[in-house]
């Protein structure tokens, strides 16, 4: 068993039969092989190539490359004993241009994974989108351009007819919230666009994608598993003050809702984020059915709680989150609180919502400093940080809130964005010179959890 104490056992079994249990990666984040076989450049191979944009200069070029090393990779998956296995599509390998030209050479390497996790026995899950436009869509606009649409559910079919006859489980987008925001309004990740003239029709036409996504999916492989990932926060006031619970309610709507409801057939929450309304520009006749989709589940990934204050000075929202680092509690290597009660509170959040079928963790983990010594990395504030974030599961299943399965972010360390990478959030840890792999405890106390 898992706990020291017989009368809080942490097992498998407690989560239910049917309970996903599974681990998420990220293409360009693990893959490397940034310009061999075919493959064109994505929004991050150039945005990682200009000066400044990521700490020390660092990029995905390599990374734990994955690209050669997925079969001992994947191995890992089956030691740990891990049933599912979530990975993406870089868009750029398939179609290097984004549209039209099929790089062969890129479909029969995913076919090889897809190939080789069904060999050992896991479930491939699949992310079409998890950040990586293509370059040239970029220079057309990106998405901004609401032709990504059109661009997006060629990418969509084209992988549905490649990997369709193996693949039953796909997510269609990860965190539209993050890529939207951090690349097109504030500028810190891929591309670098700032400000609200990118990031409101990059709202819009991310929204009408996903929806289209899913609908490509569901019109070729009708009996196929269809999701897509939303990033939450569990959002709470600094005061209880009427400025301050007004602030929280804007950023819930920007940070959790954003995404989720027009997806859901509710429309953008304009009443709470009054901001929105300028999206009426890039609204056309019949978006409003456009944007929703019925999909099979839908993914949430958690890793903190935000506090949020009232700002006068803030643009467009009028709030402000407080650092975790001022508040003095607990934190990642990230700086983000730990706060497992916040995935508790966010499933009981998304089961207020009646047209989700399903909810399933998609992503929950954390960075904090791992150090090889003597062939182990003990790292016991990982380990608790899963083991505390599943206990809250739980709770919310005892509490009769819908909950369907748990994937930890991530399999391996690997190219954690702007922060480069410092930051490791695996379950393995990677030394990136030598490319060698070694179990954390974390990575051991979960195989031990699912031999249960």
């Amino acid at each position: 068993m898992i706990n020291d104490s017989n009368s809080d056992r942490l097992a498998r079994e407690q989560f239910g039969r049917d309970f996903k249990w599974g681990v998420s990666t990220a293409a360009y984040q693990i893959e490397g092989a940034h310009d061999v076989d075919g493959k064109g450049l994505s929004i991050w191979d150039v945005f990682t190539s200009r000066k400044g944009k990521v700490k020390k200069g660092q990029h995905g070029n390599v990374a734990c490359d994955f690209y050669n090393c997925f079969k001992g990779d994947i191995q890992l998956v089956q030691d740990l004993g891990i049933p599912n296995f979530r990975f993406s599509i870089s868009w750029s390998r398939v179609l290097p241009t984004g549209t039209n030209t099929v790089n062969q050479k890129g479909i029969d390497y995913y076919n090889r994974i897809i190939d080789y996790c069904l060999e050992s026995g896991i479930e491939p899950w699949v992310t079409l989108y998890h950040w990586d436009l293509p370059q040239e869509l970029e220079l057309k606009g990106g998405w901004t351009n609401r032709e990504v649409v059109d661009w997006f559910s060629e990418y969509a079919a084209l992988c549905v007819k490649s990997f369709g006859d193996r693949v039953t489980n796909w997510m269609v987008m990860n965190e539209p919230a993050v890529f939207t925001g951090a690349g097109y309004f504030f500028g810190i990740h891929a591309p670098g666009r700032t400000g609200m003239k990118n990031f409101l029709p990059a709202i819009h036409h991310a929204t009408l994608s996903m929806a289209a996504g899913g609908k490509v999916v569901k019109q070729l492989a009708p009996q196929a598993n269809v999701g897509t990932t939303f990033s939450c926060s569990y959002v709470e006031p600094a005061t209880s003050g009427a400025r301050d619970l007004a602030a929280a309610k804007r950023a819930d709507a920007l940070l959790n809702r954003l995404f989720l409801e027009p997806i859901l057939g509710l429309g953008y929450p304009v009443d709470d984020l009054p901001v929105l309304k300028k999206l009426e520009k890039y609204m056309r006749s019949g978006d409003e059915e456009r944007m929703s989709f019925d999909f099979d589940f839908i993914g949430i990934q958690n890793y903190t709680r935000e506090i949020v204050t009232s700002s006068f000075f803030t643009p467009y929202i009028g709030a402000r989150l407080v650092a975790a680092k001022k508040r003095k509690v607990p934190l990642t290597e990230m700086g983000w609180e730990v706060y497992p009660e916040a995935i508790y509170q966010m499933i009981k959040k998304f089961n207020s919502y009646s047209n989700i079928k399903k909810l399933i963790i998609t992503e929950n983990g954390a960075a904090f400093p791992d150090i090889l010594k003597d062939g182990r990395v003990a790292d016991e504030k990982r380990k608790k940080y899963i083991e505390e974030n599943l206990r809250q599961v739980l709770r919310a299943q005892k509490e009769g809130f819908s909950v369907d399965g748990y994937f930890v972010w991530t399999l391996t360390d690997n190219f954690e964005w702007a922060e480069g990478y410092h930051p490791r959030f695996g379950l393995i840890y990677v030394d990136f010179e030598t490319q060698q792999r070694v179990v954390k405890d974390s990575g051991l106390w979960y195989k031990a959890l699912l031999q249960q």
